[in-house]
């Protein structure tokens, strides 16, 4: 069976179209309503869901997503709570991807072999882990593939071509570039210093290039889509999920900020 990221990706290139790539962290602001935001987000126009896996150390986050990584941690959210609600997800939605966002440790405290088979079971497509290179996942590495299961590996405008050569050798599903040094949240991009990194980037990789950090508006968002295969965005979308007072909101809110982001990404000049 073919991963559901490669399936996306083909499809959207097919008909001429960027990815939208939502971040929300699991159990944000409420663990109860974590699948019903998922599910607005798709309706909305979502074509790949990055799901944040809480931990309490988010090294490469602002403010914004660590407070909600802290919150979800209150709550009691453990990644075995993360994968349970890609399972639920699931129950509805069979074809969009998920990928889990996160660090480490979580996972190296649940198991390597014992995550891979649970997440592969509950529907997880790719795991995206800012703190661990790719060559050295070792044993994990060995355990996704045997699951199906990408690791989708970051780029930073700070990678060499002979480091980009090396990840190529291990990358799967899309590239996702870091847009700027920093932290997620910070400062604001500046689409045109992308066309160089992200010309440099297609001549390692055969694979999507989805952009993240500095994306916060409808703007931004369908200037970085003339140019890349995907935009991600979080700590904006995390900020107007934040204000919710109930399940429904939160999905009204989520969807709300995200549908005129696609419109203007489909509608780009």
């Amino acid at each position: 069976m073919s991963n559901r990221i490669d399936c996306r990706f083909e499809a959207l290139s097919a008909a001429g179209r960027q990815a939208l790539v939502p971040f929300i962290t699991s159990g944000y602001p409420d663990p109860g309503w974590t699948v019903a935001i998922m599910h607005a987000l798709v309706e909305a126009g979502a074509d790949v869901l990055e799901l944040g896996v809480p931990f309490s150390d988010p090294m490469a986050d602002g403010p914004v997503i660590q407070a909600a990584s802290e919150r979800a941690i209150s709550l009691g959210v453990t990644l075995g709570g993360v994968l349970e609600a890609v399972k639920e997800f699931r129950r509805q939605d069979g074809i969009t991807p998920v990928v889990l966002m996160g660090y480490l440790n979580p996972i190296e405290r649940y198991g390597h072999q014992s995550f891979a088979q649970d997440a592969a079971a509950s529907g997880v497509d790719g795991v995206l882990l800012v703190d661990c290179p790719p060559e050295e996942m070792s044993g994990l590495r060995e355990h996704l593939d045997e699951s199906g299961i990408y690791p989708i590996c970051l780029v930073a405008p700070t990678t060499t071509p002979q480091r980009m050569d090396a990840i190529a050798e291990h990358a799967r599903g899309y590239i996702y570039y870091v847009s700027f040094k920093g932290i997620t949240g910070a400062n604001r991009l500046d689409e045109a210093a992308l066309v160089a990194p992200l010309n440099e980037i297609r001549s390692h990789f055969g694979l999507p290039v989805a952009v993240g950090f500095g994306i916060k508006d409808s703007e931004s968002a369908a200037a970085v889509a003339g140019l890349a295969d995907g935009v991600v965005i979080g700590s904006a979308l995390i900020e107007h999920v934040e204000k919710a007072a109930s399940k429904q909101e939160a999905c009204e809110l989520a969807a709300g900020f995200l549908a005129p982001i696609r419109h203007a990404m489909d509608n780009k000049a």
